[in-house]
């Protein structure tokens, strides 16, 4: 416990952000599981207990005599065992008999945290490289985000220069309209003046002819 502890606290001090930071714990809880998996190379080699120096006995039961200690985390060779005793062979050759549950098969912290902060720090690494090469990567997303931005507000300004265009064109195309319609009014007033007046010379011709007609007549009369 104490061990997870401290690295959780050297992940603390580390420069990464949260989400980092929680990839490193998973990734060390990983590590803690196999350190042990690989330093126990074999069967028979175990820890004692990471706890208070614990007594040891010249047999396998609470009736022998406590001979002598063995040091938290010390790596013994386990012999043989009885009842809820084992017995191990310390590095200096002793054999003495130790309670079962005193024995581990993992090293102990003072073995494994020396390990475990060289993880660490490998560890951290490589997140730094993970978290530059993100920051690489979303520099470039924003680099392109910019520059799409830019395009976008210059298309957004064409546009409304279009429109500007558009309504413009719109209020010629009215005064044309306008124009044209006025011109046709004057010209078909012309057509009917025009028209009127012939009409008119028409009917006074109409009057006038008869008139001299009946004149001329009355002149043949008299020869």
């Amino acid at each position: 416990m104490s061990i997870s502890l401290h690295l959780s606290a050297t992940l603390s001090r580390l420069p990464l952000s949260a989400s980092r930071r929680a990839i490193g714990a998973g990734l060390l809880g990983a590590l803690l599981g196999a350190v042990g998996t690989v330093n126990a190379q074999e069967s028979n080699t175990r820890w004692v207990s990471d706890s208070l120096n614990t007594y040891v006995r010249s047999g396998p039961t609470d009736g022998y005599r406590i001979v002598g200690t063995l040091t938290s985390g010390q790596k013994v060779e386990l012999v043989s065992t009885q009842g809820d005793y084992s017995q191990v062979r310390s590095e200096s050759g002793s054999t003495v008999w130790i309670p079962s549950k005193e024995l581990q098969e993992v090293p102990g912290q003072a073995e494994r945290l020396p390990q475990l902060e060289q993880q660490v720090a490998e560890l951290t690494d490589q997140l730094e490289t993970i978290d530059a090469s993100w920051q690489a990567r979303v520099q470039g997303m924003q680099e392109t985000l910019d520059s799409r931005k830019t395009l976008i507000d210059e298309l957004d300004a064409r546009r409304v220069a279009l429109e500007a265009e558009l309504t413009d064109a719109q209020s010629e195309l009215r005064a044309t309209q306008a124009r044209l319609g006025e011109e046709n009014q004057r010209v078909l007033m012309q057509y009917m003046v025009y028209g009127g007046s012939i009409a008119g010379a028409g009917l006074l011709l109409g009057l006038i002819l008869p008139t001299l007609t009946r004149g001329r007549k009355r002149n043949d009369r008299w020869f």
